[in-house]
């Protein structure tokens, strides 16, 4: 046991992390190396591959993720900062190599290998800009000469411009919202959020307008029978064939026949081989996460943890949501991994990433440490 006395970094960190956050954090973990486990063998094979070569890879970039999970929830806020602007403007600097040098896939290009490795830079770009947009807004409360709003918003096109170019819409959607949530956290008018919504769905409009597969895939989702379904019809099935309690592991049938059964439609496995009620108990988990760092932001006296740990659970809880509706067929069919229980080295390590900055800014600090870094804030507004 760890004495309350004690004053080492690990002690410190020990006895101010949220420990049910962190648990249910660790839980979903777990649950994805079984998952991984369950779904990756038949798509491995199908491929010519070893049938652990998904799981092996799950699980190499498991340790990492761990260690830059642990390794960030013991930064303070001021250093949570510095970090995320340099990961902001290295996804930058990979986006654009990868527009430039990246390989064509299915007419988007999103990834880039470097050394060997396949990385999705949008994925790290995520959770350090929610990060900066919540400082600037931040400190648009505490210093209302600094146009902090109107730099907020040049970080949002430039980011948004770069994942259009890609494209990659669905992550283009999915930084709106949360931009447009903390905007509305941080009390901007309500006329601001109406007038941004707007212009988000007449973009998506001229994407279905201008843009063939976006325009496939709502049309899809419309009309099952203009086009190929194959995918979300056998997530659909796996969801009957599994019931409430699964037709037991390894014993799943959708499976072997889904390309993306590892990735993007893993919860049609998990409710096919474990049933509605392991689905269940991961969106408790999901919810959960997502309500306790929250409820843990709102509690903060400091305004860039509150903004930026709200910007943070949103974004996972709001990613989590669209990869589940993709797969119970309640929103068009959209690429988007399911936090740490699909597959995928960059977005296990930018999750990690993002959840590491939430256990950081969630801590409990002493309420002398949260005056000083206010006053400080207020000191540089009169410099």
């Amino acid at each position: 046991m760890l004495a309350r006395d004690e004053r080492t970094p690990f002690s410190d960190w020990w006895w101010t992390v949220d420990k049910l956050l962190l648990g249910a954090i660790m839980a979903l973990m777990l649950g994805g190396v079984i998952l991984s486990l369950a779904a990756s063998p038949p798509v491995a094979t199908r491929i010519g591959l070893d049938p652990f070569h998904f799981f092996s890879r799950h699980m190499l970039f498991l340790l990492p993720s761990l260690l830059v999970l642990i390794g960030v929830s013991f930064l303070p806020p001021k250093q949570i900062r510095r970090l995320a602007l340099l990961v902001f403007v290295v996804s930058i600097l990979l986006i654009v190599a990868t527009l430039v040098f990246g390989a064509e896939v299915k007419g988007s290009r999103r990834w880039i290998t470097l050394l060997g490795v396949n990385i999705q830079a949008s994925e790290s770009a995520k959770p350090a800009f929610v990060v900066m947009a919540a400082w600037l807004f931040a400190e648009s409360t505490k210093r209302p000469e600094m146009p902090a709003t109107s730099m907020a918003m040049a970080l949002l096109l430039t980011l948004v411009s770069l994942l259009v170019m890609e494209p990659d819409f669905g992550q283009t959607m999915l930084i709106l919202m949360v931009w447009g949530a903390l905007f509305f956290i941080a009390g901007m008018r309500m006329v601001w959020v109406a007038g941004l919504a707007g212009i988000a769905m007449a973009g998506l409009f001229s994407a279905y307008l201008l843009v063939p597969h976006v325009a496939g895939r709502i049309k899809r989702f419309m009309n099952p029978a203009s086009g190929d379904t194959f995918q979300v019809d056998m997530a659909m099935e796996a969801f009957w064939n599994g019931g409430w309690f699964g037709l037991g592991p390894g014993e799943g049938i959708a499976k072997r026949s889904l390309p993306d059964s590892h990735t993007d439609f893993v919860f049609a496995v998990a409710a096919e081989e474990f049933g509605i009620i392991l689905c269940l108990a991961l969106v408790g988990l999901f919810a959960f996460i997502v309500i306790r760092t929250l409820t843990r932001a709102y509690a903060s006296e400091d305004m860039f943890s509150r903004f930026a740990a709200s910007g943070l659970a949103i974004l996972f809880g709001v990613q989590a949501a669209i990869n589940m509706a993709v797969n119970l067929q309640l929103i068009p069919a959209k690429g988007m991994t399911l936090p740490f229980i699909s597959y995928g080295g960059s977005s296990i390590i930018s999750l990690a990433y993002g959840v590491g900055m939430m256990l950081a800014l969630t801590r409990q600090r002493p309420r002398t440490e949260v005056e000083s870094m206010n006053e400080a804030g207020v000191a540089r507004g009169y410099a």
